[in-house]
């Protein structure tokens, strides 16, 4: 008897503690539902996580003063020693990249600074030196002189998907490290800056003044952006009030890339094709084609034997969708890499294989 008793009230009591934890944890209400909750939606460890390998920086300018009526006027002797000079300050923001104390912010907050001074989350600050600028995709790699730095991680942001929740953390305004949550509203958006290398990732995160050269965090605290840009109207359509929602960045993947060459070369070594294209709509078979309009002499395609007039139809098998997309492509390549290209002449296809070359640096010309 005792034995088909305990046969019998061990598996009772497993279900009786079983049927009292599916009761407490889904059913009855939690002693403080409201703090569960908080804690459960909260972005706290992405945060916590990012907002160390996120700093401050300020910068100074000094510019011509200009004319004031005391200088200015001829009966007052000008005292020797007085400067015609100002001191503009600015903010900004930036990204601890590498804990040697390497951070990547954006080229326009540091332009033309004489000084810049990086102030840490844990309230240290310390002068930092410019390693290489790239105007061409605004940024800009500095480097400080301290330890114990706490260098972000850096997350594939070609895994970036419309909808994914990300976190903007800054300086704006000067309020110090501050966040704000978005989604990603778009990728690979170009024709903003022309002439520039681009494929923002668009997001509805607020950002202002100051947020420049800031993260843009995943829901882990991985980076997959640089913040950078708020749209806002050029053609007047609405009186050029701000663009609402429309944040924004540079993806981290690209960024890190930028900035490797920064850092060991001092500027962006970028592939060259050496050709003047334009884009040509939808044809017979369907397809954006590049019509080139011109070939650099001495240049890699015209070694490879491209000639003005050709359509270009694919680069390594794959087809054009977009004039910029093509040439930013073509600008991720390395010099000496080699570039397939499918080329539309004379009624028939020809496949051409060019070298990439070095991409001239403007700044040095």
């Amino acid at each position: 008897m005792r034995a088909f008793l305990k046969f019998f009230t061990w598996p009772a009591i497993a279900g009786l503690l079983g049927a009292v934890l599916i009761l407490e944890h889904w059913v009855w209400p939690p002693a403080n539902p409201g703090r569960e909750a908080v804690v459960r939606d909260s972005f706290r460890q992405a945060v916590a996580s990012a907002t160390p390998s996120v700093v401050n920086i300020y910068t100074e300018k000094r510019v011509s003063a200009g004319g004031s009526r005391m200088l200015n006027n001829p009966l007052m002797p000008i005292p020797r020693g007085v400067p015609r000079q100002r001191v503009e300050r600015s903010l900004g923001s930036g990204v601890i990249m590498r804990e040697d104390g390497y951070i990547l912010t954006n080229n326009h907050v540091i332009d033309g600074a004489d000084a810049i001074q990086v102030l840490l989350s844990d309230g240290r600050s310390a002068a930092a030196q410019v390693v290489g600028r790239d105007r061409a995709t605004d940024l800009a790699a500095l480097k400080v002189d301290l330890d114990g730095l706490s260098a972000v991680t850096i997350a594939n942001s070609d895994l970036l998907s419309v909808g994914d929740v990300v976190l903007a953390i800054g300086n704006p305004l000067g309020f110090g490290h501050s966040v704000t949550q978005g989604i990603v509203s778009g990728l690979g958006r170009f024709g903003l800056n022309p002439g520039t290398y681009e494929g923002f990732i668009q997001t509805d995160a607020v950002i202002h003044a100051g947020n420049s050269g800031g993260a843009l965090v995943d829901v882990s605290g991985a980076l997959v952006g640089i913040n950078s840009l708020i749209y806002t109207s050029t053609d007047g359509s609405n009186n050029g009030m701000v663009g609402i929602g429309i944040s924004l960045a540079i993806p981290s993947s690209f960024a890190e890339f930028v900035m490797d060459d920064l850092i060991r070369f001092g500027r962006v070594i970028r592939g060259w094709l050496g050709v003047q294209v334009e884009q040509l709509a939808g044809d017979t078979l369907g397809e954006q084609r590049l019509l080139v309009r011109g070939v650099a002499p001495g240049g890699p395609a015209d070694r490879a034997g491209l000639q003005s007039g050709d359509i270009i139809t694919h680069f390594n098998d794959e087809a054009i969708d977009d004039v910029r997309l093509a040439m930013y492509e073509v600008s991720l390549l390395r010099p000496g890499d080699k570039l397939e290209m499918s080329v539309f002449r004379d009624n028939a296809t020809e496949e051409i294989t060019a070298i990439v070359g070095t991409q001239p640096d403007p700044e040095i010309e």
